[in-house]
């Protein structure tokens, strides 16, 4: 065989050379073909570090886990596939796309992970720092104070720590020790107030999931604790992926994703606080312990629903992540501003309080199961 053939063959598409990206990410730097339902437009490049021997961790909702057979780079995560590309090409493109702000560099459970992370932000800032902010998405076990200030000092624009839960027990149970997973609870929220502290309020996020088993009352409690730290909340609704331990597991019921969207929208931006709102006996909020007038105003304002993310140079939100937490016909954040139409489902949502009827926009026309 060619020996040129040969070591092209037998070479790893590893970081820090190689990143996946998001399949929105590569539609959006034209790697693949395709169009945004609704015109959405990505404007944070979304990457991964990638290794031939995967994520350590084995977290129970996530797609990356070691516990899967299949090859690595072919896994989904969020729902979609994410191709290797080589960094070089990734940072070419994203030169010519006009509305891209972010590129956000998103780490796993390996031993390389914070290294590399290391050298490819340093690379990303050398080629585009004049373009776009840069964000990190870490990987709390392993890191140390000293890394924050080292991704500080290399120019990280925003640092995420992806909590995910909303309590330390439910964070045992899909993501510790009995799954044979390093995380500790305490460790991430010890990293999250480093964080906060190093990047200084605003430039510090948390990502949560909302519907893996917690009432709403546990997450909103959580993103006020996430507030008062001097971070932010990035929200996501459960779905489950296909070939994890919650493959099998309910997606998060609308009208609680919407119940906490809102809560989060007033507390992240301070127009009321989780002390001031009242939850009923199963833990759904019932008052969000704002004037009506305001209410309104923010709820019609569609921001709330709207994906929560790092911001972009010209925009409230750069990572919007299209589709991200749902199918574009069953959407639960939106990439874009929502419309009159949109607003009327929502307002139906967000004041459905029967979980019996929580599921009826996933449910197959003809067989009537779930998606």
């Amino acid at each position: 065989m060619n020996k040129v053939l040969l070591n092209a063959l037998t070479t790893q598409k590893e970081s820090p050379e190689y990143l996946e990206i998001s399949m929105a990410a590569a539609m959006t730097l034209g790697l693949v073909p395709g169009t945004f339902y609704r015109n959405a437009k990505l404007s944070c490049i979304n990457t991964l570090l990638t290794y031939p021997s995967g994520c350590h961790a084995n977290c129970a909702y996530c797609g990356l886990q070691k516990a899967r057979e299949e090859e690595f780079s072919k896994r989904n995560f969020i729902r979609v596939e994410w191709p290797t590309v080589k960094l070089d090409d990734i940072l070419e493109r994203a030169k010519q796309v006009g509305h891209v702000e972010r590129l956000c560099i998103a780490q796993i459970t390996h031993p390389r992970s914070i290294r590399d992370t290391k050298v490819v932000l340093e690379k990303v800032l050398h080629e585009l720092g004049d373009k776009i902010f840069v964000s990190l998405l870490i990987n709390a076990t392993g890191t140390r104070y000293q890394d924050i200030e080292d991704y500080k000092r290399l120019g990280a624009d925003t640092v995420t720590v992806a909590l995910d839960c909303a309590t330390p027990e439910l964070f045992e149970k899909i993501r510790g020790k009995p799954l044979n997973s390093p995380h500790k609870f305490d460790y991430f929220w010890k990293v999250l107030e480093w964080s906060a502290e190093v990047m200084g309020d605003g430039f510090a996020g948390c990502h949560l999931v909302v519907g893996l088993g917690e009432t709403e009352q546990e997450m909103i409690e959580r993103i006020q604790k996430v507030r008062d730290l001097g971070a932010r909340t990035h929200l996501f609704s459960f779905w489950p992926e296909e070939g994890s331990l919650m493959e099998n597991e309910k997606p998060c019921p609308a009208p609680q994703y919407r119940r906490v969207q809102m809560a989060r929208y007033i507390i992240d931006n301070e127009y009321g606080r989780y002390e001031d709102m009242k939850f009923n006996e199963k833990g759904q909020v019932i008052d969000f312990g704002i004037k009506k007038e305001l209410f309104e105003e923010l709820f019609y304002s569609g921001k709330p629903f709207m994906t929560a993310g790092c911001r972009g140079k010209t925009t409230e939100v750069a990572c919007n992540r299209p589709f991200g937490d749902s199918s574009p016909t069953n959407l639960r954040s939106f990439p874009f501003q929502p419309n009159r139409s949109d607003l009327n489902s929502i307002r139906e949502q967000i004041f459905d309080y029967d979980m019996e009827r929580a599921y009826p926009d996933i449910l197959h026309p003809s067989t009537g199961r779930y998606f």
